[in-house]
């Protein structure tokens, strides 16, 4: 399965003989957000069965831990289980005053043949760290916030694969005094858009999220609170970590 992009903000399938090609086609939402800035949502990336398999060893067989962290400067307990995997010899993640433990894939490998499905995907991309999170109830959460640690670059492309119980996903727009541009806007299934400045999508179990361009300088992201969500959600969050910073 593959998502090819054209020009620099829309996205496309390539021509290919794997028969998902029209499935990925007939199941994707593209956003163009403007000024360099794109979303691209596969509903059904991956099968259900398959989805679920991974979803039983991940809730089952990662080393979730629930750590401390500074937020306004006061230390409280991050609302969400989480790991971190990254390949050998890259510069140490560090956010919100919590340095996580680098695992490596090779301790995980089911880690690993979902990234080449990932890969397989996103034609081009070469991902070599992953920040997974549980959300084990709908009073877990993550708040808003935009991944420009310096460690993935200006322009960082992101992949998120969901698993388990549905849940929203917002996106904001980063307030600009100088910015009149309007964004254009999209409506499809599975996507709420309230205006051009705001979207809101509902990741589903075996889902795929990629933020490109400049989306995390311009935007901010965030998982609510939600009552209704009573299952876990385990999403994996795919990035490229530089070596040179």
């Amino acid at each position: 399965m593959s998502l090819g992009r054209i020009g620099g903000s829309g996205f496309t399938n390539t021509t290919s003989s794997n028969p998902n090609e029209a499935h990925l086609k007939k199941n994707r939402t593209v956003i163009d957000l403007g000024d360099g800035s794109d979303v691209v949502y596969v509903a059904r990336f991956l099968s259900p069965d398959r989805s679920w398999e991974w979803f039983d060893y991940l809730d089952k067989r990662i080393p979730w831990t629930r750590p401390s962290i500074r937020v306004f400067g006061r230390s409280c307990l991050q609302p969400r289980d989480t790991c971190y995997v990254a390949s050998e010899g890259l510069p140490e993640l560090r956010y919100s005053g919590y340095q996580p433990h680098a695992y490596s894939w090779d301790d995980f490998p089911p880690l690993k043949a979902i990234l080449e499905e990932v890969h397989e995907g996103l034609p081009g991309s070469s991902f070599n760290s992953l920040l997974l999170n549980r959300y084990k109830c709908g009073s877990d959460c993550v708040g808003w916030h935009a991944d420009d640690e310096k460690l993935y670059g200006p322009t960082p492309e992101i992949a998120s694969v969901s698993f388990g119980c549905e849940r929203e996903f917002l996106l904001r727009k980063k307030p600009s005094k100088t910015s009149q541009e309007k964004a254009p806007a999209s409506t499809s299934k599975g996507l709420k858009t309230k205006s051009p400045n705001q979207h809101q999508f509902m990741l589903k179990h075996g889902s795929l999220l990629v933020m490109r361009g400049y989306t995390q300088r311009d935007w901010v992201h965030s998982v609510p609170k939600r009552a209704k969500a009573k299952a876990v959600r385990i999403n994996l969050t795919f990035r490229c970590v530089l070596t040179e910073i």
